[in-house]
């Protein structure tokens, strides 16, 4: 209860940035889906073009809850795989790990249930069908293995410029980015590219698809996980220095953190 009385904000930050990214996610593929005759036409014509669109506000959308003054304080994980891989990599205690989780799978639902209420079928409908994430043609199998190989290149990623020498690090939520945008571009045929329970769980709720959630719940964690093991084995533990993805501001850090000292906690 200590704990909670002092980091809630956090936690609560973290349930606007996931619901925000996801509500965002499908206000974008209601609005591609609905565009004027002419532009569909050329869209459907070029679906690398669509997927490109797509992608490239999936990372504005992203970079902005990053570099946001809220993001700063919570650190902007929005993911529970990323929060998990920072507790196992010693960042995140395991309480705050836990109000982290929760609050993510809330705010995802929160947020797909808001955009639910105002799009309707617009979103629940085909062709949105509730944003929900499917693995493609090529089956279940190159789904798992694309969304545990793009996790593990989104959390490479992460670790090595979040811990680079300055000002590297504050580029983290540009590169990150500049990954999402990548993926939902180039890999949204094999997998949907979620690299998210979250984000999954929220979608399946919305259009009662549940058969292949094992699939991104499991393959992100296995993706990032085995990241950070491989950062740790070539860096060691102590390079990594923080669990925040965005550490400017006067905001104290409530993980084990190498740049600054922990928040004080009440005893």
């Amino acid at each position: 209860m200590t704990v909670l009385r002092a980091h809630w904000p956090h936690y609560l930050i973290e349930a606007w940035g996931l619901g925000t990214i996801v509500f965002a996610a499908g206000a974008v593929a209601v609005a591609l889906a609905y565009l004027p005759a002419a532009m569909e036409a050329m869209l459907a014509t070029h679906p690398l073009l669509r997927r490109t669109v797509a992608g490239t506000l999936a990372g504005l959308t992203a970079m902005a809850v990053v570099y946001s003054p809220w993001g700063a304080r919570s650190g902007a994980h929005c993911n529970p795989a990323l929060t998990i891989t920072y507790m196992w990599l010693g960042k995140v205690a395991p309480h705050d790990a836990i109000g982290y989780v929760i609050a993510q799978f809330a705010g995802a639902a929160a947020g797909l249930a808001l955009l639910t209420a105002l799009a309707r079928t617009a979103l629940t409908g085909p062709p949105v069908n509730g944003i929900v994430t499917l693995p493609g043609p090529r089956g279940p199998v190159v789904a798992f293995a694309a969304e545990a190989v793009l996790a593990f290149v989104l959390m490479t990623v992460v670790l090595n410029v979040s811990n680079a020498r300055q000002p590297y690090p504050r580029f983290t939520g540009l590169a990150a980015a500049v990954c999402i945008a990548t993926f939902v571009t180039l890999a949204a045929p094999l997998s949907g590219v979620s690299l998210n329970p979250a984000r999954t769980t929220a979608s399946a709720l919305v259009a009662h698809r549940w058969e292949f959630v094992w699939i991104y719940y499991t393959a992100p964690l296995a993706g990032m996980l085995s990241a950070a093991a491989l950062f740790v084995r070539l860096h060691g533990a102590a390079a990594v220095r923080c669990a925040r993805l965005n550490h400017t501001g006067p905001f104290p850090c409530i993980f084990h953190c190498g740049y600054r000292s922990p928040a004080p906690q009440a005893p």
